[in-house]
């Protein structure tokens, strides 16, 4: 099983067999909070009955096209409104089927556009420690978690991290963006001067760490990198696979920090999380520089999924839901019940950091001596067997619901917690 202690989880197995709204429910009917959307990827809710058509309609009208050298029209009709839905800030999508696909796919754009600018020498990517930016060799060689890496050998080479921006001495407990820690972008400057700017390709970074456990970026961080990016002819890819489709109120986490990407990595939202699909946005010079070579085939890559029709047509249906239930006004309005739940568990037994923005929150928990990560697992475990499903990373409880969530849902999940932290070890 994915990302799974499989001999821990077969002693006493966590199943659910159905799922709707705000709530999975087991083999037995027992409801379970959804406090993390799935895996950050259902921001309208589980079996959305818009999505759920769209799905059904589409798998009996085209099951299947290939997207090589054909099309069909809702992949055209999806990456209209995506564009739209960015505010017109991109110029093309190319569809992937996962973060970890939309991520190489970024990858290989950006080296394909320096070669074809004649400066195929820039080729290193600078990312960040405790990055997550999946698991093909590529997104894993940007990552930054050591425990993702240590089993796979050398991984590629060219890749250098700027260092994170989580600081528990200067940032505990603060409430949305922490003030501390912008001057970490300009630890940009050292690694350009360490590896000469001609043969840096990219800088990227997710907006809000969200895998490593909510790791926030001080306020004027990522306007910070933009600025060193632009200064030097990098071009800067934002990873919201986690971010975009609403979590932080905004379409994207790119309009939140009111920072523009050249290259902006999605998925999960994208779909509600229906059906697998990704997509890597760009901006127009990067594909008419791309398109500016000899005729025939530009960009040698893709999927035989790429803009699968049941996945095209879930995409449509979720943006169709966003505009029309004002899913992000109502995520706007739930943000500051949100925020005070999760800073009321300051003061609990081994609560050493709270920190939030947008509908994100993460509680982290002093680690047992030797044993770093039991004391959020023993919590995960408690959690759901009482009905709420967090997810944990390290000694990091993080949630991320479902947009729809109301008052009465941020209650029982914290107040869950609340319980649950009080009496553990």
């Amino acid at each position: 099983m994915p990302f799974t202690a499989n001999r821990d989880y077969k002693e006493a197995p966590r199943l659910v067999a159905s799922a709707s709204g705000m709530y999975y429910r087991d083999q037995n009917g027992r409801e379970i909070l959804d406090g993390t959307a799935g895996l950050w990827c259902v921001p309208l809710g589980h079996s959305h009955p818009t999505v759920v058509k769209a799905v059904q309609d589409a798998v009996a009208t085209l099951d299947y096209a290939p997207a090589f050298q054909m099309a069909h029209p809702d992949a055209f009709e999806l990456a209209a409104q995506l564009i739209e839905y960015t505010g017109n800030k991109f110029g093309q999508v190319f569809y992937t089927n996962s973060g970890s696909e939309a991520v190489d796919t970024a990858m290989k754009m950006v080296l394909a556009y320096h070669r074809s600018r004649g400066e195929a020498q820039r080729t290193r990517f600078i990312s960040r420690e405790r990055a997550y930016h999946g698991v093909g060799f590529g997104g894993m060689s940007l990552g930054g978690l050591p425990a993702n890496r240590k089993q796979f050998g050398t991984l590629l080479a060219g890749v250098d991290y700027l260092p994170h921006t989580h600081n528990l001495e200067k940032n505990a407990f603060t409430r949305g963006l922490p003030e501390y820690g912008t001057h970490l972008a300009d630890e940009l400057e050292r690694l350009i001067a360490l590896h000469d700017i001609s043969t840096i390709a990219a800088v990227i970074v997710e907006p809000l760490a969200g895998s490593a456990g909510v790791i926030l970026p001080s306020k004027g961080y990522l306007k910070r990198l933009r600025e060193l990016c632009d200064k030097h002819g990098i071009l800067l890819i934002f990873d919201e696979v986690i971010t975009g489709f609403g979590r932080m109120g905004t379409p994207f986490a790119s309009d939140y920090f009111g920072v523009t990407p050249d290259f902006m990595t999605t998925a999960k939202g994208l779909t509600n999380g229906v059906v697998p699909m990704g997509a890597v946005f760009s901006n127009q010079k990067i594909y008419d520089t791309l398109m500016d070579g000899p005729a025939g085939i530009e960009l040698f890559h893709g999927y035989t999924y790429s803009g699968h029709p049941l996945a095209c047509a879930a995409g449509l249906a979720s943006l169709k839901v966003f505009k029309e239930e004002k899913v992000l006004e109502h995520a706007q309005s739930m943000t500051a019940y949100w925020e005070d739940a999760l800073h009321s568990l300051k003061g609990l037994p081994h609560v050493i950091d709270l920190r939030n923005v947008g509908l994100i929150g993460a509680i982290e928990l002093e680690s047992m001596p030797g044993k770093v990560g039991a004391r959020a697992m023993a919590a995960y475990k408690k959690a759901f067997a009482e009905g709420v499903l967090v997810r944990t990373t390290g000694d990091i409880i993080a949630m991320s619901p479902p947009l729809i969530l109301e008052k009465k849902h941020i209650d029982q999940l914290f107040g869950k917690l609340t319980d649950i932290l009080k009496h553990l070890d």
